[in-house]
């Protein structure tokens, strides 16, 4: 009887480190894909060190160097984006004045309200 125990118990042992050695293996991979994830955002992002942290000096710095990055358009440009911006803002202005004076006459007649 003892013989059957020790075997059954064998058993389960190398069942049980097979697991274990499974779980290492798994843990492994799972270590050395977080590894590679964090060394291609650290590529991704040019070697800069995301938990940097400065003050409002580092802040507006930053400001100035994203603020020569911008492209500025021409005087002409500018002129003329802003007669379309007038237009627009008058046309859509005219637009709602004239649906909201229709539904106020709307809701006159069938109110009865007067003038």
């Amino acid at each position: 009887m003892s013989n059957k125990k020790k075997k059954k118990n064998t058993g389960q042992g190398t069942e049980e480190k097979e697991k274990s050695s499974l779980k290492r293996a798994m843990n492994a991979s799972k270590a050395a894909d977080a590894n590679r994830r964090r060394q291609a955002v650290a590529a991704a992002q040019g070697g800069q060190q995301t938990e940097k942290r400065g003050g409002w000096r580092e802040y507006f710095k930053g400001v100035k160097i994203e603020t020569k990055k911008v492209v500025w358009p021409t005087r002409q440009e500018l002129i003329s984006y802003t007669i379309v911006v007038l237009f627009t803002c008058a046309f859509f202005g005219v637009m709602i004045w004239g649906v909201d004076s229709a539904f106020l006459a709307a809701l006159r007649k069938i109110v009865e309200i007067p003038y």
